[in-house]
């Protein structure tokens, strides 16, 4: 007699064949992502999309072989994923990197018996690949995009409190308008002026610390038995036995290094090998800050424009600076590859305790709120 055990994988349940159809679905769908990224990306990283592809087709392979001829019509795949694929086709950018990366991370292979341990596996492998290829745009994005947000949140928040805070002191909403405007135009400079003398000061300190590129030309006047070649490997994070042997490979052209390749014309870590690539163009952050600042700053003001004052335009204000957090929120843990709910929740969080405060504070000294 055959029992159940062993029948199954010829005799799946209803169950069973509405999973693997689901997944099914799925590895075509993020097939057809990896495709689509592919398509607009050219060399080393045009070929990993590609192996990706490669692997979600193996694994399509073998849902298909294991419901036979249970396969029947496509299903529908899951709306995340479609739109991942829209997002793809369009723009190819980090967004969907980032979120394939929590698709990739969230594979249930692990814990089904009907997916191979290689398919398990393959799925955390794919999370890391997808990874380093988004780790790849956040370092470019990351220098502007930090002064985007800090900008936009600031804008939101100090806005906000300054609002709110005059509001509850029982001023006119003419007045408070023309505070809510002055803090946007004040805010949005202070934070253009403070990010351009941020970043351009983090530049010039990292500058500083790079080598002379004008060393490596006497290097030929350097005493091989006697020299400070050494020192400067060592002061670079060298120990002092490879030190030693690098200036001596150096010295006695043992090693064929030339111009800005040579490990005097850099320091001698692992990293990027621009280390000015996350900090972004002080020109950059200062503009992103400024127009970002802006942006979050003008919507606590926006009820005020339309006329209306006290209690209703801070519930207003309070309303649409809410939803404007939660989504830069959102936007920053898609990003960096965390949850965007719990990255929402805390922007709303934050937010809404500091104009609270205010808010209280503009009760203990005004006179009454409208």
């Amino acid at each position: 007699m055959t029992d159940a055990s062993s029948a199954a994988p010829n005799t799946p349940t209803p169950a069973q064949i509405r999973r693997w159809r689901q997944y099914l679905a799925d590895e075509r769908a993020e097939a057809a992502v990896y495709a689509e990224l592919a398509s607009k990306r050219t060399g080393e990283e045009r070929a990993i999309l590609l192996g990706l592809v490669e692997a979600e087709r193996r694994h399509e392979a073998h849902w298909v072989a294991l419901l036979g001829e249970h396969v029947g019509l496509p299903v529908r795949t899951k709306l995340r994923t479609r739109m991942l694929a829209w997002l793809a086709r369009r723009f190819g950018s980090i967004f969907v990197l980032a979120l394939m990366q929590q698709a990739e991370s969230r594979s249930p292979y692990g814990t089904d018996d009907d997916a191979t341990d290689a398919m398990a596996a393959d799925e955390q492998i794919h999370e890391e690949v997808v990874r380093g290829l988004a780790a790849r745009g956040r370092t470019s994005l990351s220098g502007t995009f930090r002064a985007a947000v800090f900008g936009a949140n600031d804008g939101l928040v100090s806005n906000l409190a300054l609002v709110i805070g005059m509001a509850a002191t029982g001023v006119s909403s003419t007045i408070v308008l023309a505070s809510g405007i002055a803090g946007l135009l004040a805010g949005a400079l202070s934070m253009g002026a403070g990010e351009f003398v941020s970043v351009r000061s983090q530049r010039e300190l990292l500058s500083s610390t790079l080598p002379n590129p004008n060393t490596t030309k006497i290097l030929p006047n350097l005493d091989a038995e006697a020299n400070e070649l050494a020192l400067v490997y060592r002061a670079r994070g060298m120990s002092e036995k490879d030190a030693e042997l690098h200036a001596r490979e150096r010295l006695y052209g043992l090693e064929c290094v030339h111009g800005e390749t040579d490990e005097t014309a850099r320091p001698a870590r692992a990293g990027d090998d621009n280390p000015h690539a996350a900090i972004g163009s002080a020109w950059g952050a200062a503009a992103s800050s400024f127009c970002f600042f802006s942006s979050g700053a003008i919507i606590p003001v926006i009820p005020l424009f339309f006329g209306l004052g006290g209690v209703s335009a801070i519930i207003v204000a309070a309303v649409l600076v809410g939803l404007a957090l939660l989504m830069t929120g959102a936007v920053v843990g898609v990003l960096s590859g965390a949850s965007p709910l719990k990255r929402a929740l805390r922007q709303l969080g934050i937010g809404y305790g500091a104009a609270l405060i205010t808010y209280l504070l503009g009760l203990l000294f005004g006179t009454s709120v409208g």
